[in-house]
This record gives C-alpha cells, structure tokens and sequence, in this order.
C-alpha cells in the first residue's frame, strides 16, 4: 500500500521498485476503479525527438472513468478541457512518483456545483487506486 499525499492540485504517492512495475501497477490499479487508459505519453522520448533534450523517465498516462466522464460532459460541456485525468509516473532518485490530478482540486476552476458529485466520486476512486498500489 503506498502512502498518499495530497499536495496542491495532485494526489501524490512514491513507490519502490522499477519504473516499469510503476507503470503496470498505475494501471491495474486505475483499472479496479473503472478507469481506462486513453493516452500514454512517453516524455522523455519526445523531448528528445522534438529538441535533443535529455530528461528523465517520465510517462502521462491519460486515465478516464467512462461513466463519470459521461455524467460530467453531459452536465458541463467545458468540462472536457479537464480530461482525461492525467497521471504522471516519473523517477525521483530510487524511487517511482505516481502523481494523479486530484479532480475535485481541479474542477474548482469551473465553478459549477452540478459537477461536485462527479469531482467527489471521481477523487473518491483515485484516492482509492493511489492507495492501493
């Protein structure tokens, strides 16, 4: 079980074990949530590609709860500018971070009560994929 911590606009956890582990376990994880992976991002390729940068192991998996994200749109259209739900996996020394958006933080910025309950059940089920990775 790895600790959660909740700082700024993300839910943050640290975990032992190679970067490739990181990255199965993130989606597992998500997956007992109902979530899916729509995008995977390989930063640290595409700095290099695009300008020769070297970086560090990084990875935006882009996460999604059909059903949530449905009720969402459906209520707020401009909504869709917060998706997916992004997660990043980068190294930090010898260890793994696991940062997902904490949605309830982030939907603050639309001002809408009617999104509250999604934000709530959304944040709800991360917390819960965080925590048991």
């Amino acid at each position: 079980m790895a600790d959660l911590v909740e700082e700024g606009l993300s839910l943050k956890a640290r975990l032992r074990g190679s970067f490739e582990d990181a990255i199965h376990r993130v989606r597992e994880a998500f997956a007992s949530q109902g979530f899916g992976v729509l995008t995977e991002i390989d930063v640290q390729d595409t700095l290099k590609q695009k300008i020769g940068a070297d970086f560090h192991r990084y990875v935006i998996l882009g996460t999604c709860n059909p059903g949530i994200a449905h009720r969402a749109l459906s209520a707020v259209p401009e909504v869709g500018l917060l998706l997916p739900c992004n997660v990043c996996v980068y190294e930090d020394g010898d260890e793994v971070v696991v940062s997902a958006l904490n949605p309830e933080k982030a939907l603050q910025a639309v001002g809408s009560e009617e999104l509250r309950p999604m934000a709530e059940e959304a944040g709800q089920r991360i917390r819960r994929a965080m925590a048991s990775m």
